[in-house]
């Protein structure tokens, strides 16, 4: 089976911080579901980052949907396919309206404006948020917001979804309407969190990454 997305020898240095991934090999294939884990400022979303050409590695190769990437043209295409929900959806959401938002992905992709929009009401159905589409976005609530973001990645029609604390700061109820929905989709996924319990209901394995190297856990190193 070929990796949707792989690292050989991936290098990264910050001036202050020091090196945060060295020599770091990962292969992400279909259907997986892969938990990174590490401890704060580790580098966990750095290597997100450094898979969709947000930065630039230093060392080691990318590649991704079959090629290799290195340039930032080479990463256009990684960023339509490789679906980024950030941390913090105040990051992603800038347009006045729900609507807006979840079809401003189609439209960048060459979508007509008719075509966006009937894919935004139908991604938003699909994660049972129809009724949102004039909503203010800076209005919505924490769990709403990160319902909403997730239907904006979604709406580009991703192989892959890179997750970066996607149950932060949601209330029990909005995070298992997270969970189910995640569980739900069959896209391969990489899952940064510090919730366990939500790691443990998603995953199908797990990488921790520790003095800037990345180890594959067992079960044995999970209950640890």
């Amino acid at each position: 089976m070929t990796a949707l997305i792989e690292t050989r020898d991936l290098f990264y240095r910050y001036p202050r911080r020091g090196v945060v991934l060295d020599k770091v090999d990962f292969s992400l294939y279909p259907g997986e579901r892969v938990a990174l884990t590490g401890a704060n400022g580790a580098g966990k979303t750095t290597f997100l980052h450094l898979l969709v050409g947000l930065k630039k590695a230093k060392g080691g190769e990318i590649h991704a949907f079959g090629q290799l990437r290195k340039e930032e043209k080479d990463f256009v295409e990684v960023r339509a396919k490789a679906g980024f929900l950030f941390q913090d959806p105040d990051d992603q959401l800038f347009c006045p309206t729900v609507l807006e938002d979840v079809a401003f992905g189609p439209l960048n992709l060459g979508r007509s404006r008719t075509e966006a929009i009937s894919i935004a009401r139908d991604t938003l159905a699909s994660l049972g948020m129809e009724g949102f589409e004039d909503r203010i976005t800076h209005q919505l609530s924490g769990g709403e917001k990160r319902m909403i973001t997730l239907a904006a990645v979604l709406a580009m029609d991703p192989d892959v979804l890179l997750l970066d604390e996607p149950s932060n700061a949601l209330d029990r109820d909005a995070r298992q309407r997270l969970l189910d929905t995640l569980q739900a989709l069959p896209h391969a996924m990489i899952i940064i969190s510090h919730d366990d319990d939500f790691l443990a209901q998603l995953s199908t394995r797990r990488v921790c990454l520790v003095d800037a190297q990345l180890i594959e856990e067992t079960e044995a190193t999970v209950a640890v």
